[in-house]
């Protein structure tokens, strides 16, 4: 067998450039073969496979966004004056929020590059800016949420005031995101994942106390409405549950989660693993809104001041005891901090893949916290704000959801992995079912009736 030729380190022989060395191949293809032949005398597959448990976490981080302060503010407030009416938007949405979060991981598997990115390399400046501002405005009514439901909980568990308690959670999430990409990203990841499961815990431990009739849970599948104050509290729902800053973000996480150096899986070992990442998170926080409405309506309902958070944990507090108000009350804080750090974080890669600059994560802190803190000056009724930003935020969905659709059934980016005709319709449908609702709530806000 012939010897493999020397090479020097710039990738010459002797001066020339070599552009293919048959010995080398072969000697490569000889190594992978004693490679597969010694796993196989070891009974282990002959090729290295990734176990499913190493892919998952991204849609955690990303299934966070999901149950923000904001998803609380809507879900109490629905099931503290409609009852169990609005469990169908909720069931709805989060059946969508896997299918578009799912879009949105596949998008970056197979690209490598985050919806942004692909965005700002499809985009003239103009549209690139003005795309980029849209966002932005979005991820402002995102912290607004994050922000003020952090104060609320620390004003709640220790009497602190509501500007000083959202300067300590501006501060507290910005350490939250030193540990953010690179080396540490795999403890950030664990630090929100542990965060949602205090979360779960503290949004659900109601349910224990005072359990629902199935059956009346039941009635509130049938899709139905009852007023236009119904279908505004049904976008503001929708807005809660698909977040458009998770859609962006998570084709960014499912790149991340593998940092430089370490061995990624195969396309499609990281789809397999990303469809039950993504079931799993979603079916988490989908279980915590509907748990957090149906509190409301079995234990709420009807009771007067329910519409505040502050009023909803004290009425809490009152019909299923004080520990399970401050049990909430945690839930809430931890659902603050977490959300508003990931809510951060997909500010960042939005400003990076649009405008194509690399901001620092304290800067970005800081542009979305100052709106947050001037509401808690002055407004004076906080949990009305949240209800107002999640309005904002159903209406930035068909921003997020529209291009992600389009770009995932493009075979010039996604090659043989393009959804199909089937599934592409599928997509447009639920496309068609968000942009009409926000296009209802539009004009019930304009004419007065929303």
């Amino acid at each position: 067998m012939a010897r493999r030729s020397e090479t020097k380190p710039d990738g010459t022989a002797d001066g020339v450039q070599e552009p293919v060395d048959i010995d080398t191949l072969e000697l490569d293809a000889e190594a992978a073969q004693d490679i597969a032949i010694a796993r196989k005398d070891e009974g282990k597959p002959e090729k290295a496979t990734h176990a499913l448990a190493s892919m998952l976490g991204p849609a955690f981080v990303a299934a966070v966004a999901y149950v923000d302060p904001g998803n609380v503010a809507a879900n109490l407030t629905s099931g503290a004056k409609y009852g169990y009416m609005l469990v169908w938007v909720l069931v709805v949405a989060n059946c969508m929020s896997v299918l578009i979060q799912y879009q949105a991981a596949k998008l970056g598997v197979v690209t490598g590059k985050s919806l942004p990115q692909i965005l700002g390399e499809r985009m003239g400046t103009t549209g690139r800016f003005l795309f980029f501002m849209q966002a932005e405005v979005i991820a402002i009514a995102t912290d607004l949420a994050e922000v003020i439901g952090g104060a609320i909980a620390l004003n709640l568990l220790f009497g602190i005031p509501m500007l000083l308690g959202g300067c300590i959670i501006g501060a507290v999430s910005t350490l939250l995101l030193l540990f953010q990409g690179g080396e540490t990203h795999k403890i950030f990841e664990r630090l929100v994942i542990g965060l949602l499961l205090v979360i779960t815990f503290g949004f659900i431990a109601g349910l224990f106390m005072d359990p629902p009739n199935p059956l009346e849970v039941a009635e509130g599948l049938i899709p139905r409405f009852s007023d236009a104050s119904s279908v505004l509290m049904a976008a503001s729902m929708l807005g809660a549950t698909v977040m458009p800053h998770a859609i962006y973000l998570h084709s960014t996480l499912v790149n991340d989660h593998f940092g430089k150096g370490i061995d990624r899986p195969s396309v499609l070992e990281m789809m397999h693993g990303s469809r039950i990442d993504v079931v799993w998170a979603l079916a988490i926080a989908g279980t915590v809104n509907i748990a957090l409405l149906v509190i409301a309506a079995n234990s709420l309902y009807g009771i007067d001041g329910t519409d505040t958070i502050e009023g909803a944990q004290h009425a809490i507090m009152q019909m299923l005891g004080p520990a399970i108000g401050t049990i909430f009350s945690i839930g809430l804080l931890a659902s603050s901090l977490s959300s508003t750090s990931v809510g951060t974080y997909a500010g960042s890669e939005i400003m990076k893949g649009l405008l194509r600059v690399k901001v620092p994560m304290w800067a970005c802190r800081i542009v979305t916290l100052v709106p947050a803190l001037v509401v808690l000056a002055f407004a004076s009724n906080p949990t009305e704000a949240l209800i107002i930003g999640q309005v904002v935020l159903s209406i930035g969905i068909p921003f997020a959801i529209i291009p992600l659709m389009r770009y995932t059934h493009d075979r010039e980016i996604m090659g043989k992995y393009a959804d199909g005709t089937v599934k592409h319709i599928i997509c447009l449908a639920v496309c068609a079912v968000i942009v009409l609702l926000n296009l209802v709530l539009i004009v019930l806000t304009v004419m007065g009736k929303a």
